[in-house]
């Protein structure tokens, strides 16, 4: 594989072939659009722009606008020995859509056609290039939702979501991304079209529509997806409790989940992001808060439910704020996500997040390990969600302050000293944003033996490494 690729060296011959596949004007070898491809929004970005700095730069920019032209560009790929990386809005957090090798930045926010919606089967076909928010608009106009809602709703895609195995605000009712996927269509690292077989589920063997799903495309590009689908909730019920601590506040969501209740939302606030967060949900006193909620059909059931979860809130210690700080979360729950490049643009600035996960007999150990290990480091508070009847998810966000110049090396020591921790307490060091380059180093810990699969996986589809070259640990 070339290494020379970095700048915009691309001979004319390459760049009038990739003209002739996509249309000239859908090329782009100026600057300007290769600096702009040349980052996500993972921090350590922000570290190098506030330097200065633009270390991977694609060569040139390509914009396809269906599946053939894809197929197109990647056997170009392939013949001039040039690296590709699929890129989607470019709201991943891991540097994931860095093209660290150079080649090929390949956009696929032109393939953004709703396909099909099948109001009988409840599914629909969608191009990976689509954004979330109109998708969900164009469903709720037919009475449907697809139930994901990322806090990256209005600038992430759909092609995103399944790189990364996106989970939604909704995922303890309406499952992640992964639960959601029926069928797959993209491009292999040969330049090979493939569609994948649109059944509720199959018993033929492995499920290779989950091998690609969270792959961040090192395995395949794909460029549209079956995805089911269910009818818009009628009745909608949300609740705020306050909890002395955490712990009876983590108790009452495994209560809830393992009752089999399907709770739409539960978010239980540890008390310094109670303390920051919570007022603007009309909070003011000292606790952890509870934010949980209920929805579908307007019926008995529905209510039963509710009644149900939110009487085990109750006895589990917490007390009934009402539904106010509820709505609030509801009405502001994308805010807090679009804020972090505002802070991050200042210099010696420090702001992220980590997602892990655990299983209950362990989460009150994984959230005070990960915690203590950056307290040190960081300004640390943190949110469990999406729940499940075995365990669920705790998100942390750490802010710190520090010269330019050590801004880096402190972020770089939070992450290690979390990832120790999380590793230590027998966690996963990712639930829904993904790896990318940021988390590769970790990939082997985390899937022991069965990473060797991986990579002779990668090995034998892409043996030349173009396809997303430098991430998930595979080099």
């Amino acid at each position: 594989m070339s290494e020379g690729y970095r700048g915009s060296d691309l001979s004319p011959d390459i760049i009038k072939a990739l003209g002739e596949t996509v249309g000239v004007k859908r090329v782009s070898t100026q600057k300007l659009d290769r600096m702009s491809y040349a980052r996500d929004i993972w921090p350590k970005c922000y570290f190098w722009l506030r330097r200065g700095e633009s270390p991977y730069l694609p060569a040139c920019v390509v914009w396809p606008g269906s599946v053939e032209e894809v197929s197109r560009v990647m056997k170009l790929a392939i013949k001039h020995h040039l690296p590709l990386t699929p890129v989607g809005a470019g709201s991943g957090v891991c540097g994931g859509a860095i093209p660290v090798k150079g080649g090929i930045a390949l956009d696929l926010k032109r393939m953004a056609r709703l396909r099909e919606v099948n109001a009988m089967n409840l599914t629909c076909e969608v191009e990976s290039g689509m954004i979330g928010q109109p998708l969900e608009d164009a469903l709720n106009r037919r009475g449907l939702t697809l139930g994901h809602f990322p806090s990256s709703m209005y600038c992430s895609s759909v092609g995103g979501w399944i790189a990364a195995r996106s989970a939604g605000q909704l995922s303890s009712k309406y499952g992640k991304i992964e639960n959601i996927v029926m069928a797959l269509e993209g491009v292999l690292p040969d330049g090979s079209i493939f569609r994948t077989r649109r059944t509720p589920r199959s018993a033929a063997g492995p499920d290779l529509d989950q091998v690609i799903i969270g792959s961040e495309g090192t395995l395949a590009i794909v460029t549209a997806a079956t995805l089911s689908l269910h009818r818009l909730p009628e009745l909608r019920i949300l609740r705020g409790f306050l909890f002395p601590d955490v712990r009876p506040g983590v108790s009452a969501i495994r209560r809830v989940m393992q009752a089999g209740l399907a709770p739409s939302v539960v978010r239980l606030y540890d008390e310094l992001d109670t303390k920051i967060n919570a007022t603007k949900m009309g909070v003011t006193r000292d606790g952890c808060l509870l934010v949980v909620g209920f929805e579908g059909p307007d019926s008995m059931l529905t209510r039963k439910k509710a009644e149900k979860g939110l009487r085990i809130c109750a006895e589990c210690g917490g007390d009934d704020l009402g539904e106010g700080p509820g709505l609030a979360w509801h009405k502001h729950r994308y805010s807090i996500s679009y804020k972090m490049s505002e802070v991050l643009s200042q210099e010696g600035a420090i702001l992220d997040t980590i997602e892990v996960a655990g299983i209950w007999s362990n989460v009150h150990e994984l959230y005070r390990e990960i915690r203590e290990a950056i307290i040190p480091h960081a300004l640390v508070m943190a949110h469990f969600s999406h729940a499940y009847p075995e365990g669920c998810s705790i998100y942390f966000t750490f802010a710190a302050q520090g010269r330019e110049r050590s801004a880096e090396d402190i972020y770089d020591t939070v992450w290690e000293e979390a990832m120790k921790a999380c590793i230590k307490a027998g966690g996963t060091f990712s639930h829904h944003h993904g790896v990318g380059m940021h988390k590769a180093k970790w990939m082997p810990i985390e899937h022991g033996s069965w990473m060797e699969i991986y990579q002779g996986l990668k090995r034998y589809l892409d043996p030349e490494n173009l396809l997303n070259p430098g991430k998930m640990g595979l080099e």
